[in-house]
């Protein structure tokens, strides 16, 4: 049997102690594991494994030695998230779970470092006993952001799995616990697939998903009810942001559920893109206008490509080749605004926003002017009196706010009859269905 390297190499980081808070350094994982054929079919002495699992802790020596019951009143008071309730894995149990899953067709990315995992639940807001939300973790593979999940605190977590060499593992400690975690043979990024007949998993549907679970909807205006945690796939990240958006704006698939939050690592390179502002005409798209008017966007953290294992066979970051910065994956939060739907802007005719947007935004140096003489000859000159913009203002230049201003005019506007984008509304549908 061919064993990852464990020989990879390793940065020092410094970090707060999880418990008293003093500064102290560890080794952070810098390459991403590697098959090495030349080690015979055994495994590493667990007392190995135990040394490097050490190593990447994030308490301190003398912390560590007081993490029981007993002790535990002398951490800090403001430190108040539960003592581990389960333990992260033995590197050679992660090693035996991966190794299964390089059978998988499909490339994944992988938490392997407990020291990333606890920095990625550190950045969900600090202790996640004080929030309600359940955490739905899309394919947790070996499940080390799990346990970190469930050891800070998280009531609920429900792990998404789409490849069946995982299950296995993550149900045993799904028995272990006392319903805080529940293991769901389901892929995120595969519900509500498009078509007719049987779905079978990894695929869902959304509305069955939460009935199995018992999660009720609750109103847009509630607090988020549920928070989603994951890794974007590859190959297709930007029609997932794609078929993301769609969903917000007409409150479809889990969005029916109400405001959802989206905590997901992306690359470097599509969350510049998300985030270009108005006058950047190169990375200024209408998928960037179209998410920052439904969603508040933060950056939470940036980590190396290196920091994730992957099940490529060649052991490879696999980092997609870019014009732009791409040296991370950034964990973005994406929160749908309570305010984005109006008594003008609804589920109902979001679509034409959308699609408002894109005709808009696919030229971003001509005028906007000549865009809405297009639509409607003759009303041009009053809406962008209507809005105080300049005559000559270019597509790129118009801010996403301002966007849905003009939608709102548009549909207030006595010049333009009610159905004066429906049949490309549903010609760009028909079209952007196919591609997803």
């Amino acid at each position: 049997m061919a064993l990852l390297n464990k020989s990879a190499l390793f940065t020092l980081r410094t970090v707060l102690c999880r418990a008293c808070g003093c500064p102290q350094q560890v080794q952070h994982l810098a390459k991403s594991y590697s098959r090495d054929t030349r080690f015979p079919d055994s495994s590493p002495l667990k007392s190995q494994a135990l040394h490097k699992l050490a190593e990447y802790s994030t308490y301190c020596g003398r912390t560590r030695r007081c993490l029981s019951g007993v002790t535990s009143s002398i951490l800090r008071k403001e430190w108040q998230r539960p003592l581990s309730r389960v333990d992260f894995m033995d590197l050679e149990d992660i090693e035996d779970i991966i190794i299964k899953a390089e059978r998988s067709k499909h490339f994944r990315r992988f938490v392997l470092n407990p020291d990333l995992a606890n920095l990625i639940v550190d950045c969900l807001d600090g202790d996640l006993s004080e929030r309600n939300a359940i955490i739905f973790e899309c394919n947790p593979g070996p499940g080390v952001l799990t346990r970190a999940l469930l050891n800070g605190g998280a009531q609920r977590v429900v792990a998404l799995e789409r490849d069946t060499q995982f299950l296995p593992a993550l149900q045993s400690l799904e028995r272990r616990l006392n319903g805080q975690l529940e293991v769901v043979h389901c892929d995120f990024f595969k519900l509500d697939p498009i078509g007719r007949g049987p779905v079978r998993p990894p695929a869902m549907f959304s509305e069955k998903l939460f009935d199995d679970l018992g999660i009720p909807p609750v109103a847009w205006s509630e607090d988020i009810p549920i928070r989603v945690v994951g890794i974007f796939p590859q190959r297709n990240e930007r029609s997932m942001l794609w078929k993301l958006i769609y969903a917000i704006y007409e409150r479809i698939s889990v969005f029916q559920h109400g405001r959802i939050e989206m905590n997901m690592f992306m690359s470097e390179k599509e969350y510049t893109k998300l985030t270009a502002e108005a006058g950047n005409l190169k990375n200024y798209q209408a998928l960037a206008a179209l998410c920052q008017i439904a969603c508040e966007i933060q950056l939470l953290h940036k980590e190396p490509w290196s920091s994730f294992a992957t099940n490529s066979k060649n052991g490879a970051c696999a980092i997609p080749r870019s014009s732009l910065t791409n040296d991370h994956l950034c964990l973005v939060r994406l929160t749908p605004r309570r305010d984005l739907f109006t008594q003008t802007l609804t589920a109902a005719n979001s679509s034409t926003l959308v699609l408002m947007l894109k005709q808009c935004l696919i030229k971003r140096k001509a005028k906007l002017i000549d865009r809405l003489e297009s639509w409607c000859p003759g009303s041009g000159e009053k809406l962008l009196m209507q809005l105080n913009l300049p005559e000559d203002v270019l597509t790129g230049d118009v801010h996403p706010e301002e966007y849905k201003e003009l939608f709102e005019a548009m549909e207030h506007s006595q010049d333009f009859r009610q159905s004066w984008l429906y049949d490309e509304v549903l010609e760009n549908m028909n079209s952007t269905v196919s591609h997803i």
